[in-house]
């Protein structure tokens, strides 16, 4: 099982320095994968959480593919409705050309309706748009590597697609169109339930990474909330129930964090340490 991590591409303390260190260390940790999120309009209601300077995914990563040289880089996740899907498909296929192969499409509805409708996107309709579009982005990719087999053309593999979604409708969403459910910050219970119950293609959670200095004993825990033990355990239990990467997030919504980043290097380093020596 790979690791992944989900850096903050904004707020107060996100500068271009902040945003290299960030890949620096999550390389040099000897993480598998280096995530970002996704706001095109930072609304009010996406400020109070997310607030500028907001860094734009696909540049922000096609930078950092310059600067790493085996992470794999990807989106957690992209809100697919904010942009034609034709747009995405050309996007995650040059940024996966020029990485090496390494881009991970990460995609899901989004939930600002405030941002919906500064982009003139319709709110209501962002599950439709988002299967219509996932099934744009398909046809789009097979017709380039069609044209790559006629010319002989070397490629490299494609796009991983993880969907996103806690619901019932994003858990067929992956089914349907995903290379792996990609959920968020559940509790290890959900997640073994939603398991138990579907067939999916594939299973990548995003849990947070909080460590405490004594157990955490609520029953709704979410996994990677706790000391490091139940943390590790809290991983050794995703890799039981078959998650290929398991995407860890430090960032615990308050963009004050963003200005002291040492905090979260010092909480991923501790993880790194003891997952490699107990895996």
């Amino acid at each position: 099982m790979q690791l992944g991590v989900n850096v903050p591409n904004f707020g107060p303390g996100t500068d271009p320095g902040v945003l290299r260190e960030w890949a620096r260390t999550v390389e040099g940790l000897g993480f598998d994968l280096l995530m970002v999120s996704d706001h095109v309009a930072v609304t009010p209601d996406v400020a109070e959480r997310y607030p500028e300077p907001f860094y734009e995914p696909f540049t922000t990563l096609s930078w950092l593919a310059g600067i790493t040289t085996r992470l794999r880089l990807g989106t957690t996740v992209l809100v697919l409705p904010y942009r034609h899907p034709l747009l995405v498909a050309r996007m995650a296929t040059n940024l996966h050309l020029l990485s090496g192969g390494r881009f991970v499409l990460g995609v899901g509805v989004g939930w600002s309706r405030r941002e919906f409708d500064a982009l003139d996107v319709p709110f209501t309709a962002r599950g439709r748009l988002t299967d219509e579009y996932l099934v744009t982005l398909r046809e789009a990719w097979r017709a380039t590597r069609d044209e790559e087999a006629a010319a002989a053309a070397p490629s490299p593999a494609p796009i991983p697609v993880w969907v996103g979604g806690n619901s019932e409708a994003g858990i067929r969403r992956a089914v349907r169109f995903g290379d792996a459910w990609h959920p968020l910050r559940l509790p290890m219970a959900r997640m073994r339930a939603v398991l138990a119950d579907h067939t999916l293609p594939g299973f990548a959670p995003r849990i947070a990474l909080r460590l405490t200095a004594t157990p955490v004993d609520d029953p709704e825990r979410p996994a990677g909330v706790g000391t490091v033990e139940q943390i590790l355990d809290d991983l050794d239990r995703l890799r039981l129930l078959g998650a290929d990467t398991v995407v860890l997030d430090p960032y615990h919504g308050d963009p004050e964090e963003t200005r002291r980043p040492h905090e979260a290097w010092r909480a991923l380093t501790t993880v790194a340490t003891h997952w490699r020596t107990t895996a």
